[in-house]
């Protein structure tokens, strides 16, 4: 995967994502994830990878003060379109992997589907845990390759095809991690759907 590829695959894939990603099981898994988090009025969330914006309504009108990136601009559009106009969301165009922010800035960062998506997760994990304040969080929703072991042969087999389509299915987020421990608690780390498959991690920045 690269980033001019995925740019082409979710322009094509924004006017249909909602009725993929954001509706049965997704809408409930996302609802599982992001519903009890509870931020405090005037906190600053960073919504990356925003995507057409499933997750904002978990976020609005809570007096918060949001920022949404994305690299796509077909799908930041999209997200624009679900946000009331009292509400001031701050939308720009941005990699994952190079998150334009200051050191220590957001009290929430929020990785929805994107651990998955961008061609370096290690980067883009980097920058999450850079822009995060001491003792604010990081909360992950997203797809990785199950348990401490190889993957299963056919998941092997459907990895690259998949891979064409825009994400990764044999990512292990517990390399992800680990360089990161010395400065991140995991304070979560459960299953949110499809079994082991899509999970939520929660962060705390020490």
């Amino acid at each position: 995967m690269n980033n001019r590829w995925n740019k082409l695959i979710y322009r094509a894939g924004a006017p249909f994502y909602d009725v993929l990603f954001n509706a049965g099981p997704f809408a409930r898994a996302r609802k599982k994830v992001f519903a009890d988090l509870a931020p405090e009025p005037g906190q600053r969330v960073l919504l990356v990878g925003v995507g057409t914006g499933a997750d904002l309504r978990y976020f609005c009108g809570k007096k918060l003060e949001i920022t949404a990136v994305d690299l796509s601009e077909a799908m930041l559009a999209q997200a624009k379109i679900k946000v009331d106009e009292n509400e001031h969301i701050r939308f720009l165009e941005m990699d994952a992997q190079d998150l334009r922010f200051n050191d220590q800035c957001f009290d929430l960062v929020i990785a929805s589907l994107i651990l998955s998506v961008v061609p370096d997760e290690h980067k883009c994990m980097s920058e999450l845990v850079r822009v995060v304040k001491e003792r604010g969080r990081i909360v992950i929703f997203d797809k990785f390759k199950g348990g401490e072991g190889g993957m299963p042969l056919i998941s092997r087999m459907l990895r690259p095809l998949i891979a064409l389509l825009g994400t990764d299915i044999g990512r292990d987020y517990r390399s992800m991690l680990k360089p990161h421990l010395g400065r991140v608690i995991l304070r979560e780390d459960s299953p949110a759907m499809f079994g082991e498959m899509y999970r939520k991690i929660v962060l705390e920045r020490k």
